[in-house]
């Protein structure tokens, strides 16, 4: 969590200082207007396409941990069936 709200603030600083630094820049406003609005669209491109690999990353877990899941389940399922099967067995013998 602390790793999250690191990188969110290190992200937002940058964005700021580049803002920031724009403004303040010796250029025309609409120059200046054309460059915020070509960083910012950078910056939310590249915050959709890491946010889109976290989001993927995270399903191929979960889809992962789904797979298991359901093989442990029928693993313990079929050890059942065996077990039974031989009680069956051991009680027709009797």
């Amino acid at each position: 969590m602390k790793a999250g709200k690191l990188l969110v603030g290190l992200v937002s600083g940058a964005a700021l200082g580049a803002v920031a630094g724009l403004l303040f820049a010796p250029k025309k406003g609409k120059d200046v207007r054309k460059k915020i609005g070509t960083t910012s669209e950078n910056y939310m491109n590249e915050a959709k396409s890491k946010f889109n690999d976290f989001s993927d990353n995270l399903n191929d877990k979960v889809e992962t941990l789904k797979a298991k899941t359901k093989a442990n389940l029928s693993d313990s399922k079929l050890e059942q069936k065996y077990n039974d099967a031989k009680k069956d067995i051991h009680d027709m013998k009797m």
